[in-house]
């Protein structure tokens, strides 16, 4: 029974070399690349959390300094002391 699929390999490596490629990647090749896609990915979703948190930290700030500039009351100047008005 395991003799078939390797006598099926031999037979498919001699035939044709564009064959003898597909049938060289086996499943750990597969599970490797995918291991390595997977890691690729991760680490770019951490990247993109990790500058979502910082975006958000950086926003709250520029909020609290937004509200303290919209508290302070201005006080009123007296524009029309210029030399166009003759207030002297």
């Amino acid at each position: 029974m395991l003799l078939i699929p390797i006598v099926i390999k031999m037979l498919i490596k001699n035939m044709h070399p564009i064959l003898s490629t597909f049938v060289a990647i086996e499943q750990s090749d597969i599970v490797t690349i995918l291991i390595i896609v997977v890691v690729f990915f991760s680490i770019l979703l951490i990247f993109g959390v990790r500058k979502s948190y910082m975006l958000k930290k950086e926003n709250e700030r520029l909020d609290k300094i937004s509200e303290e500039i919209a508290k302070k009351k201005e006080e009123y100047k007296d524009f029309t002391e210029g030399h166009m008005y003759g207030g002297n």
